[in-house]
């Protein structure tokens, strides 16, 4: 299959990339231009990867970006490796942290890579992908080898890190093991002898500095790096993040995943047109034409979106029956046809359903939302936490969570 022209590679392969630096984004698109000239007329496709530590087995629509991108060059033609971080996770990267991170044992992360490359291929193409572990290497090195990794860097290109340098100046420990993790990526990119390497814009020191000079120390030339843009959360502002709270789980059930999308403020659906979805630079520029001219509503190119993405997750059939149960609940304010029952109890107080149902987590959070006027009873505020429940329906709370309360079935006999 012949590949896409080398300007419409290159347009695709750039988007949604952020360096920081409008010299250094061009030189990296010069140079990934050339990259695929020169292996274009050697017949060979380029060598992609990106590393993976994997601390955790959850992971959510931030985790997939550079995933994404590793597709967009699978699709391409080219040799895409996941690699996975046996290795450099034993030290934890420190680039995006203000405090020393945990320190992972093999087997731990060797347990969350299981899970994780399994949730990778609901974007990567598993026949077309190269699974490897970077201990494979990485606990081979010998002292000799350490000293001429060392012996590229200053310990001032080190301080000088942000992350670094505000806990110096806290006089917060800044442990030396904490240096290796950036010779120790860049040594990754030396022992596959890469093209390419994809990472987000907090790995922007350990590519293009470390993986670029360490390459050129040991004779090869240097890779390209992608460095991509940061995703931000459902509030359209910080980085997604679990902790925080502003996640898409990639696990989520197409309705919840749909309705996230669907409470994105207007002002992040580019960027999650360019990072998340399939979308090539001419789609997505003709949804910024859209919203530029008013020709569209917000809220149908948001629908757009959703869909996009439930469908990469789910199925397109998952989306769509996602989308139906959204217009029902949200633009009719009609429930969903399922949901979870509850068998009512005699005497129990509207607190007492809103806790037994799991629809909040605290008796503070179930007062919150009455007060708030947040909790509906077929379509009824109710306004008294401590009142008697009042009837059998369903029972609402906030925007998205149902409840069928029913009566408890009487015993005979």
């Amino acid at each position: 299959m012949p590949r896409a022209p080398i300007d419409e590679q290159v347009a695709l392969l750039m988007q949604g990339a952020e360096y920081g630096d409008e010299e250094l984004t061009k030189a990296m698109a010069n140079e990934l231009r050339q990259r695929l000239i020169e292996t274009q007329k050697e017949g060979r496709p380029l060598r992609v990867y990106c590393g993976y530590d994997p601390r955790t087995s959850d992971l959510h629509l931030g985790h997939t970006i550079t995933m994404r991108k590793l597709r967009q060059f699978q699709d391409l033609g080219h040799e895409v490796t996941f690699l996975i971080g046996t290795g450099t996770s034993m030290v934890g990267d420190p680039s995006d942290k203000d405090q020393l991170r945990a320190v992972l044992s093999k087997e731990e992360t060797e347990h969350n890579a299981r899970t994780y490359a399994g949730q990778a291929y609901r974007i990567l193409d598993s026949e077309k992908t190269i699974i490897r572990f970077n201990h494979e290497w990485l606990l081979d090195l010998k002292l000799a080898d350490l000293i001429k990794l060392a012996s590229a860097f200053t310990i001032q290109q080190f301080i000088q890190r942000e992350n670094f340098k505000l806990r110096w100046e806290k006089g917060d420990p800044v442990y030396l093991h904490e240096t290796f993790y950036a010779l120790m990526q860049g040594y990754d990119a030396v022992a596959m002898n890469t093209d390419v390497q994809v990472g987000g814009s907090d790995q922007l020191f350990n590519i293009i500095t470390a993986g670029r000079k360490l390459q050129e120390a040991y004779g090869q030339r240097p890779q390209i790096g992608i460095i991509m843009a940061i995703l931000p959360g459902t509030d359209g502002v910080v980085r997604m993040s679990k902790s925080l709270g502003n996640h898409i789980p990639i696990l989520a059930e197409p309705g919840d995943m749909y309705g996230k999308v669907m409470s994105l403020p207007d002002s992040a659906m580019l960027i999650y047109f360019k990072l998340v979805t399939r979308y090539t630079p001419s789609q997505v520029k003709a949804v910024e034409d859209v919203l530029a001219q008013g020709t569209r509503h917000p809220r149908d190119v948001k629908m757009e979106l959703a869909r996009e993405i439930v469908s990469i997750f789910h199925s397109e059939q998952a989306a769509a029956e996602a989308e139906e149960q959204f217009k029902r609940v949200f633009q009719s304010r009609q429930a969903p046809e399922e949901m979870p029952e509850y068998a009512l109890r005699t005497g129990q107080t509207v607190l007492d359903v809103l806790i037994a149902t799991g629809l909040v987590i605290s008796k503070s959070e179930a007062r919150r939302m009455v007060d708030q006027k947040g909790v509906r009873l077929d379509g009824e505020v109710l306004s008294d936490a401590q009142a008697v429940f009042p009837h059998v329906g369903i029972l609402q709370v906030g925007k998205r969570k149902f409840v069928r309360v029913l009566f408890l079935p009487s015993r005979c006999c």
